[in-house]
């Protein structure tokens, strides 16, 4: 980024530019602005699209007026889906008894796999040192 040379405050570069006097064009030249929007202002003194009261080249206007739907409308419905199935019943003494069991296998296979470990650095370590 380059640094404007004039003596003008730091922050002149970033700063919008002055609004146009009274009288003046409020739209840019032909040939610049933005695609799609008149170059000048319609006889009507102000853009299409602009509610009544926003001074012409204020900028976005906002969105278009929407018309509510009547009331009590509602989107079609075609399918009804039947409603949800009860589910069985939990046996949650069966649950636990289950659940103990897995963590007594998890346990088990990790204390294999340690010892195996252990093994395997003890067997690395007495050929490195004899």
């Amino acid at each position: 980024m380059t640094t404007p040379t004039s003596g003008s405050a730091p922050d002149e570069y970033w700063r919008r530019p002055e609004p146009p006097p009274e009288g003046g064009p409020a739209l840019p030249a032909p040939g610049g602005g933005h695609p799609g929007t008149p170059a000048t202002t319609p006889p009507g003194g102000e853009r299409p699209g602009t509610p009544t009261g926003t001074p012409p080249g204020s900028g976005y206007a906002g969105p278009p007026a929407t018309t509510p739907p009547p009331a009590g409308w509602r989107p079609p419905v075609h399918l009804r889906p039947p409603p949800p199935r009860r589910l069985p019943p939990q046996d949650m003494a069966g649950l636990d008894t289950a659940e103990q069991h897995a963590q007594r296998l998890t346990y088990g296979v990790g204390a294999v796999a340690g010892i195996v470990l252990v093994l395997l650095v003890c067997l690395l370590c007495s050929r490195r040192l004899f």
